[in-house]
């Protein structure tokens, strides 16, 4: 119980050894009511209690300011953090958008490079083939010159086998000395 409780309870039970019969009256008699010991005890009371209650209150005083500086601590380290934080997220940013132009100009530069590649293998691809069908025609030409060759000898030996009358063979034979030069 308090000290405060302590003293109305006395108080009670002074008056209520004061009208014995139930009722509420006011006894003056300073022996009888013990307003005497009561004043002590309530002196008593208020000097020492004065301190113990100052001490409480005192105790309480410096453990709420402690809180509170505690508290304003916290709350100015989590801005601190928070601007940390946010100045991190800012730097994030405009690091992953330079990775992300620096990624576009390097596939744009791949792209190119690879379309000039392409391009220099398709030229090199329609060279080869011009190549293949140069090479082609003239082993085609050549076949074709070459079955003729042997066609026009064929056709000779066969007109040589079935005789060259003698006018014939006079007239070649001078052609023939004619062109060498004699």
């Amino acid at each position: 119980m308090s000290i405060i409780g302590t003293v109305f309870l006395l108080a009670a039970e002074a008056v209520a050894e004061a009208e014995p019969e139930g009722g509420f009256g006011l006894n003056v008699d300073i022996l009888e009511t013990n307003i005497i010991n009561l004043g002590l005890l309530i002196g008593i009371l208020f000097y020492f209690g004065r301190k113990v209650l100052s001490n409480t209150l005192n105790d309480r005083r410096s453990n709420i300011e402690t809180e509170i500086l505690t508290a304003e601590k916290q709350a100015k380290e989590a801005a601190a953090a928070l601007s940390e934080a946010q100045k991190n997220l800012t730097q994030a940013q405009a690091e992953a958008k330079s990775l992300l132009a620096a990624a576009q100009e390097n596939a744009e530069l791949a792209k190119a490079a690879i379309l000039e590649r392409a391009e220099a293998d398709v030229e090199k691809l329609k060279q080869a083939a011009a190549r293949d069908l140069d090479t082609e025609t003239e082993r085609a030409i050549a076949e074709l010159k070459q079955r003729v060759v042997s066609q026009a000898l064929q056709k000779a030996e066969a007109q040589l086998s079935s005789g060259i009358t003698d006018n014939a063979q006079q007239t070649l034979i001078d052609r023939s000395i004619a062109l060498l030069g004699g």
